[in-house]
This record gives C-alpha cells, structure tokens and sequence, in this order.
C-alpha cells in the first residue's frame, strides 16, 4: 500500500518538479510562467496588508510568498491559507453573477497552495487548491479538491520524464482486444483515428503515428492546471490535471481528472451533477449531463452525453448525442444518436449518421468465442428495436435491420437495405433499395437533419451528410452488379456462364421475375438462404438515384457555368473514371489520395499532425470538384453515354428527367409521412381529426415538406431557365 510521508510546514507548497527533473539553472516555476495567457506585474504585500489578512483569520507561513496586483483589497479575503507562491490578480470591490449564482469578487474559506489567481476571481470555499492557473473573472464555489500531478499529461496518451511505459493512456477502439489502439491527444480527429486504427499490420507507419503524438508535447514536469477566463465551476468534488476552456460551466460533478475540456464563448461546454470524467478530451461546446461516466475517451466537439451514459474506450464524432446507453471500445464517425437505456455498442466502427434502437446489442462478443470481433457499417446504419447481432459482420450505408437476433455474421453490401429474418422459412431477407421504396421521407429528412445540427464553429472539414453522394453511389453501383448475377444464376440454364449478363438482360426486359427465389450468396455465415425482395424495383430505383444524383449536381454546375452550350464547350476537364472513395471520419475522400498520405506519413515528408490536417482542408477544398467529377462518370456509366458524345439534347433530358424524379421524391415524401395521418389506429385514440391536427400538428404544415416544396420549385425554376432561358 502506498504509505503517508511527512514534511516540514514551510515546505508545504514548494518542490513541486522533483529535483532530478529540474533543468540546470531554473527554478521550479520556470514552465508556469510561461502558461501565463496575459502580462502582470505584481509586488509584496504592505505590513498594513498582512494586518488586515490576520485579522480576517487568514494564514500564510511566509508572506513574503504571497504577490499581489496593485489593486488589491485585503478585506476581501478571509478565513483562507496559503502556502508556496501564491500570485493574486487584480481585485474590485464587486461582486460576479452567472444565472442565479452571485459570488462577492475575493478568496474566501480556501486553502490555495503555490497558484495564479486571475483578475477579479471568486473563489468560495475551496477546501484545497494545489498548483492551478486561474483566470480572469473566475468563479469557484464548493470544491473539495483541486490537484495537480507534477506529471499532469490532461488526458494525452503521452509520458513525462520518468514515467513507466504501463502508465501510457491508449485508446482502444474498434475491437475489445487492444488490436486497433490509438494514442489520444487534444486535437485528434476522427480522420486521424481511422487512418490510425487501420493497416496494423505496417509497423511502420504505426510507429510513425505515436512519434508524430509525442513530438506534439513536452515531456517536461511541472505544467499546471489551468481553467481559463470566465469559467463557472461549482459544488464538484475532485478536479485533478485538467485544462478548462474559457466560459465552461461545470457544477455538481464527482470527478474530472486527467482531462481537457475545450471551451469558448461561441461554442462553450456544460458539465452537470454527477459526472465522473476521466481520461480524455472533451471538443467545444459539448454537453455532458447527470451522471455520466467517460473513461478514456475523446468526445468532438458539440456533442452530448446525458442520463447515465457510459462512455468508454471510445472515440465520438462531432455532432452526436449519447444518452443513457454504454458504448465500449468503438469508433464512431459524426452526426451519432443513440438514447435508449437498454442499447449497447461494443467493439464497433460505424461511419456516421447511424442510430441506435432501444434494445439493439451491437457487437458484443457475447455470442463469440473471444474479445477480438468487430462490427463495421457505413453511414446511416440503424438497427432496429432490439436487434443483436454477430461480429465479425459488415454493412453497407443506410442498413436498416429490423427487430430481431442475427445468430449469424453478416456482409450485407447492398445499400438502403432493409434486412429481417423469416422465421417462418429460416432464411434472411434483404430489400435492397427499402428506403427509396417505402420510407423516403426519413430517409431525405436525413440529409436536412444532420446539416442543421451541424453546430461547428470552424468548418474547415467537409462532412458529407447528402445521402447521394460518391459512397453511396459507388455502393449502389456494386449493388446493381450482385442483382444482376443473382438474377441471371436464378434463370440460367444449363450451359449459361455469363450470370450477370444474363440478369442485365432479363431485367431490361418487361419480364415478371416476382415467381422466382432470387438468391444472394456470401451474405450470411449460414447454410440458410438470403433471398432479396422487390429486385426488380429496386434494379429501377438505384438507376434512377444514380442519374438524379449525376443530373442535379450536373445542373448547378451548369447554372454556375451560365449555359449549357458554355459546359459542352469545356466538359472535357471534368472526364475522369468513377473513382472509390473512402470514408475517413466522416469525410469522403478518393482513396489514391489516402493512399498517397500514408506513404508521405512512413517516408517523412508530413511530419506533424497539423500537416496531415492541412491535407483534411486541402481535400475539403477540392471535394466538390471532386464530387462533381464522380457524379459525371457516374452518368456516363449508369446511360452508357460517353462524355465525349454529350450534347444539347441529351443534357436537356438528364435535366428534365432529374425535375421528374426530383417531383416524385418529393411526393414519396409527402406520401410516406401522410400514411401516419391515414393509419385507423393511430387516428383511434383521437376524438377527431382537429384534436389529432392539434396534438401531431397538420400535415400541410410540417415544416420538412414545406422545405421540400420549396426546393422543388427552386429546382424546377432552375432547370426551366438552363433548357428555355428563361
């Protein structure tokens, strides 16, 4: 057991660096001085000063140790010790007040041991205070302990001299078993956790990441904590090696420790009652509510945790909101939701814009043989009410599994997908395409959802949020292929080879393919069948995004460009092949440009994380170029139109195709949301349709179709002027 050692009184506040870790020639206050954000001057208190402070009951063994600003009234400091260089900024008869808390400007009831104390703090009973650097107009009320270690790290995965290699924070994400662990650090993106958490079998370039980590830091002793200006931190019980952001309000938390909370006046951050917060960073303007326990976990910025959530080995994108649930050992990309009690990720990758059911078990290894599966699912994955399933599995983007226990792994690579069990005949279904077919109105309510909630002060990374976009397409793309050989093989007869050519044919053709079982293989780790529904509309559906997608991105191009004889003029530079795309933390990027990073990360040409981030902007500059290339190679695919032979005529129909697509999304939206207003039991527990109208509000005004109406006319407005001038 650790053992209780004893000092001299006057040497209470001093020694805080040990001596061996003290360079020659400074003293043991050489790095707090340089923490300090702004230029003081302070001097010796007056014999008349130090009267007044003993008579307030306060104590310090040496006050000659204690420094003062020129505006300083002892008379607003009482019953108080200090002990080690104490440094008091400027003081005012006043008092401060946030909300309903009104503390008198001074130190009052506390113990403050070797700290700064800004301008016109307040601080009230603060039972001990040890090696912190306050800030101005600070208010401290009801704090049990506020520490500092001398190798306080504030939640980075990095050592100080000294340290042992086990005290070295990780983050282990993606799996249970530390296979794909990471070093936090202040700063790390989602971006930089992906591209690190994969090709672990390249000791290199996995060596080059920790290096690149532990340059970004000193690992010199003696930083202190800091909570900058105008932070509100009140009835807590223990802060220990913490970095609080300028205008936090934190109150009734039972821990923060080893963490870095980011904070600004923009976008400042809330802790509230019963937070224990350990290991990590928090982003700016975050939201962290009762109860909550965060071990070892980064949280982006504008992002929430509340009611109990656990948090744990994990890293959550900005933009996401957490409640009630645990989340373990997983990598979430933004715009996460999840706010269910009984839900519980493990061990999970999933690539943004997911939510989860209540209920809904994602991967445990509950049903495996050991801690070292994974769940990877690309954007808008959603798991039914009380859904479980088998690592390892894989999803595409916009998966939609309905309520039920997936007993088996999954590769379901077909987008915008709803999956079940038919237990019945003990075979899985897929509908490919389900939320184009049946449900567009969640479905477009996406893309507006997430941008909205989208609270970023500095966008300087592009997050793809558009439910078309070059993944998506890529994978409906894919899709269509699997239809293809998964229709021919059903219909082929002896002697046929070519599957896909055959289904390619059958399903240009006007035949009924509904009578027979069109099967899907390398699905399901089962002997079971995965038969798709709906095929041939579905076959139909993607076609149809895929060209609507090309069209309206072809169509503000075009509108930017003036005409569409000045685009046919210079199309040529937009040629290029449909390129793949990946995901990294929410930003879509042509993998030969990650490609290219990784080999400048290994050779040494990017020698910084800030130069890795500079290439994030730099992609996100170009992405809609980028996007606009992709969505041209994508017409040229999905019409078997070469670029080259494009003209007048044909770009007139892409575009007055896009407006008819474009007028029946938007009534698939106005019709699947109506269908809630049509449905007999959900009108039953209503005395009529006015009390229903008054309770659910009216159809005709809901506020996402009016916007779709809009945006149709604007779209149809637009496309009329390109093709008639006018």
């Amino acid at each position: 057991m650790s053992t209780i050692s004893q000092g001299h009184l006057q040497k209470l506040g001093y020694d805080f660096i040990p001596p061996a870790y003290l360079p020659d020639g400074k003293n043991e206050y050489y790095l707090r001085n340089t923490q300090q954000k702004k230029e003081r001057s302070y001097r010796n208190l007056t014999p008349d000063e130090i009267r007044t402070l003993k008579a307030n009951n306060n104590y310090c063994p040496d006050w000659s140790q204690v420094w003062v600003s020129s505006a300083f009234f002892p008379d607003q400091i009482f019953n108080s010790k200090f002990f080690g260089l104490v440094r008091i900024g400027m003081m005012s008869p006043i008092f401060l007040e946030y909300r309903d808390l009104r503390l008198s400007c001074g130190i009052y009831n506390s113990q403050i041991i070797s700290s700064d104390i800004g301008d016109n703090a307040c601080i009230h009973h603060v039972r001990y205070m040890s090696h912190f650097i306050i800030g101005d107009e600070v208010m401290l009320s009801n704090i049990n302990e506020m520490e500092t270690s001398n190798n306080a790290k504030f939640g980075n995965g990095i050592l100080k001299d000294g340290d042992p290699e086990e005290r070295r924070i990780w983050l282990e994400l993606c799996n249970e078993n530390g296979g794909r662990s990471v070093l936090p650090f202040d700063g790390l993106q989602a971006a930089d956790v992906y591209l690190w958490t994969r090709y672990r079998q390249d000791d290199i370039l996995q060596k080059r990441f920790q290096d690149l980590t532990e340059s970004r830091f000193s690992r010199k002793r003696g930083f202190y904590s800091e909570i900058d200006d105008q932070v509100v931190l009140k009835n807590a019980n223990i802060i220990k090696d913490v970095r609080i952001g300028a205008c936090a309000y934190i109150k009734g938390v039972n821990k923060l420790k080893n963490v870095t909370i980011h904070s600004s006046r923009e976008a400042y951050t809330q802790i509230g009652e019963g937070c224990e917060i350990v290991n990590g960073v928090i982003g700016y303007g975050c939201r962290v509510f009762y109860g909550v326990k965060a071990v070892r976990f980064i949280l982006s910025s504008h992002s929430q945790l509340k009611y109990g959530a656990r948090l744990i080995n994990s890293f959550l994108g900005d933009n996401s909101t957490i409640s009630c649930c645990e989340v373990l050992n997983s990598l979430i990309f933004p715009a996460h939701e999840q706010h269910h009690n009984n839900s519980f990720l493990c061990a999970a990758l999933l690539k943004g814009q997911s939510n989860m059911a209540a209920g809904a078990t994602i991967g445990s290894n509950h049903n495996s043989r050991a801690a070292d599966g994974e769940v990877v699912a690309g954007r808008g994955f959603w798991p039914g009410l009380c859904v479980s399933l088998k690592h390892n599995s894989r999803f595409a983007s916009y998966v939609l599994l309905v309520k039920g226990d997936f007993m088996h792994e999954l590769d379901i690579r077909i987008p915008f997908s709803l999956v079940s069990n038919d237990a019945y005949k003990n075979q899985l279904v897929i509908v490919p395409g389900y939320w184009f077919l049946y449900n567009m109105y969640a479905l477009m309510r996406n893309t507006s959802k997430f941008i909205a909630r989208d609270k970023r002060q500095f966008k300087n990374q592009y997050l793809e949020y558009d439910i078309l976009a070059p993944d998506t397409v890529n994978e409906m793309f894919t899709a269509l292929q699997e239809i293809e050989y998964a229709v021919g093989k059903a219909f082929a007869e002896e002697g046929d080879q070519d599957y896909r050519a055959l289904g390619q044919d059958i399903l240009s053709q006007d035949r009924d393919i509904s009578q027979r079982e069109i099967i899907l293989h390398n699905t399901e780790y089962s002997n079971r069948k995965v038969v798709l529904a709906k095929v041939r509309e579905c076959y139909i559906v993607f076609q149809r995004m895929i060209r609507y997608y090309a069209s309206t991105l072809l169509a503000d191009h075009i509108a930017a460009q003036g005409t569409i004889a000045h685009f046919l003029q210079h199309k040529d530079k937009l040629k290029t092949q449909r390129l793949a795309f990946e995901n990294i933390g929410g930003q879509l990027v042509p993998s030969h440009n990650v490609a290219t990073l990784i080999s400048q990360i290994k050779n040494q040409t990017i020698k910084s994380w800030e130069e890795i981030h500079l290439n994030y902007h730099s992609w996100s500059q170009e992405y809609p170029l980028m996007k606009l290339r992709h969505a041209v190679a994508s017409l040229e695919e999905i019409t078997q139109v070469p670029l080259e032979t494009w003209n007048s005529d044909f770009i007139v129909s892409c575009l007055q195709e896009s407006v008819e697509t474009k007028t029946w999304v938007y009534q698939e939206i106005y019709r699947s949301r109506a269908k809630d207003y049509q449905n007999p039991f959900k009108q039953m527990l209503y005395n009529s349709e006015e009390e229903m109208e008054t309770v659910v509000g009216k159809l005709d005004d809901n506020v996402f179709i009016s916007s779709q109406k809009e945006e149709l006319e604007h779209y149809t407005k637009k496309v009329r002027t390109l093709v008639y001038g006018s």
